[in-house]
């Protein structure tokens, strides 16, 4: 691997990880090659090098780990465990994660390109947390004993209860935007309610679940509780969704892949979940101090680079504060120093890959060519890595791509608006409702205002806000059910109903 420009910016057990020949498939405990010999390479967004060698699962492989936690969920000793042991188990993880959670955010950092300290105050302390609150809810699954009138069976008595159950094999596929994080999100309830999983890691960022993996297994979880397959979308990921040994499928990512996902699973009858993309709406109100404002319109849409399903690209400004408010972001984005995220003073850091720097960089250009005039990230970038400069595009239509379609990137488009209701039917004037942020003091208006906004999530005065109590998830195209709070597990759980006659 080529790690000379990073050897002396992370840990030893980071380096002795990334220098690994292979880094291999998880299946019952067992590091094993992928049955082809295939491997594909893992770059650094940063450097453009190869920092590992992984392993690439095709059917035969997904088949495997689907098999091997099929036995544990029917045969093996997790079927027989005491949900107190279950408990024990996800906070001796919890603990190892805590334990390396700065190789696991420096990981995090090399492999998609992130500030490695946002990977360890957010990233790594939110897994960490939410590992611990799921850990509680093993104990705390409970049926109800129910007293039933059967109409057409007079004086018969019935005992009634409903059981909760697990749903069964769960296929666990996540994203390369917060990689470790969404797969905690994924983890967590599954093995709270007594499953056993397959874990996708996206093809982009596999390393932080392959180490994941090794402290499954120093944690004692027993074979086949959790498998990772490595791997691309169609080639891994779609023969582990169409799998019919799977269960239940939980996917995060963008909108398009969610649906195909989805349509797969009905072929099943295969329980899903779906995560997906967000073009979410930053309203500013008129009482509100530009200032203010505008760090927070700046920190919604530029943090993690924009690519956040729940980032805050669209900026609503009521039309009195909107030069003031759109002038700020300007400044603070044209004020933000890149570099790698292994770099602490930098500010705004490579995207994922190149492929994605094209993608952000085209949608920039066709903005442009609609109309659109940028007032902030037009400088010139550094010649390597996958850079974009944060972006701030104005006099822009509801109907230009740059204002409907997701970039997933830190291009914001900004628009003036005059009252509450025009402001609420332009911010809901989308296919996709994941989140929304207000920022005002008046909270009569406040109060009005968040049961018009369709969206999973409305934050009052900050945005993408996220605490394991909390459910996450959208509305409309941005996904179906849940991740994060008690309701979460509720999707890992079959409802049984139980009737004796006495």
């Amino acid at each position: 691997m080529e790690l000379s420009d990073i050897r002396h910016l992370v840990t030893e057990q980071t380096l002795a990880f990334l220098s690994l020949p292979e880094h291999r498939l998880l299946i019952d405990n067992e590091w094993v090659a992928a049955r082809s010999g295939e491997t594909f390479e893992t770059i650094n967004p940063a450097t453009e090098k190869i920092v590992g060698k992984i392993a690439f699962a095709d059917a035969f492989d997904v088949d495997a780990a689907v098999q091997a936690a099929r036995r544990a969920l029917d045969d093996g000793p997790w079927s027989r465990m005491r949900p107190a042991e279950r408990q024990r188990l996800m906070l001796k993880l919890a603990d190892l994660i805590e334990a390396n959670a700065q190789t696991l955010a420096e990981l995090e950092s090399i492999d998609c390109g992130k500030s490695v300290g946002l990977a360890r105050a957010v990233d790594m302390a939110l897994v960490i947390e939410f590992f611990r609150y799921m850990a509680g809810w093993a104990t705390k699954i409970e049926g109800t004993v129910t007293e039933t009138s059967v109409p057409f069976a007079p004086g018969q008595q019935f005992m009634t209860y409903i059981r909760r159950e697990p749903v069964g094999v769960v296929a666990a596929v996540v994203p390369w935007n917060f990689p470790l994080l969404v797969a905690a999100w994924k983890l967590g309830p599954a093995l709270a309610a007594g499953c056993t999983v397959v874990l996708k890691p996206a093809e982009q960022t596999p390393l932080t679940a392959l180490f994941l993996g090794r402290l499954v297994v120093e944690a004692g979880f027993p074979p086949g509780v959790v498998n990772i397959v490595t791997g691309d979308g169609p080639r891994t990921g779609a023969p582990l969704v169409q799998h019919t040994g799977i269960n239940k499928v939980s996917f995060t990512g963008s909108t398009e892949v969610g649906k195909r996902i989805g349509h797969a699973s009905v072929d099943n009858m295969t329980r899903f979940t779906l995560e997906l993309g967000g073009k979410s709406p930053v309203i500013v109100l008129d009482d509100c101090d530009p200032t203010a404002a505008a760090q927070g319109a700046a920190n919604a849409i530029f943090f993690n680079q924009g690519q956040v399903c729940c980032a805050g690209s669209r900026l609503y400004v009521h039309k009195k504060q909107f030069d003031n408010v759109v002038a700020e972001v300007a400044r603070i984005a044209d004020g933000m120093r890149l570099g790698s995220g292994l770099d602490a003073q930098a500010q705004v850091n490579p995207l994922v890959s190149k492929e994605q720097m094209r993608r952000v960089s085209d949608y920039i250009q066709t903005g442009l060519n609609q109309g659109a005039k940028r007032i902030a990230g037009g400088q010139a970038l550094p010649d390597k890595g996958f850079y974009v400069r944060p972006t701030v595009l104005v006099d822009t239509a509801n109907d230009h791509r740059v204002v409907r379609e997701e970039i997933f990137g830190p291009v914001l488009v900004a628009m003036p608006y005059d009252d509450l209701d025009e402001v609420a039917a332009r911010a809901n004037d989308t296919p996709y409702g994941l989140g929304a942020s207000i920022w005002s003091n008046d909270l009569s208006r406040v109060h009005k205002l968040i049961p018009k906004i369709k969206a999973g999530t409305v934050w009052v005065n900050s945005h993408s806000m996220l605490d394991a109590t909390m459910p996450f998830g959208g509305y409309k195209q941005s996904g179906i059910g849940r991740d994060m709070g008690r309701s979460a597990l509720d999707a890992y759980l079959e409802t049984k109903s139980v009737w004796i006659a006495l």
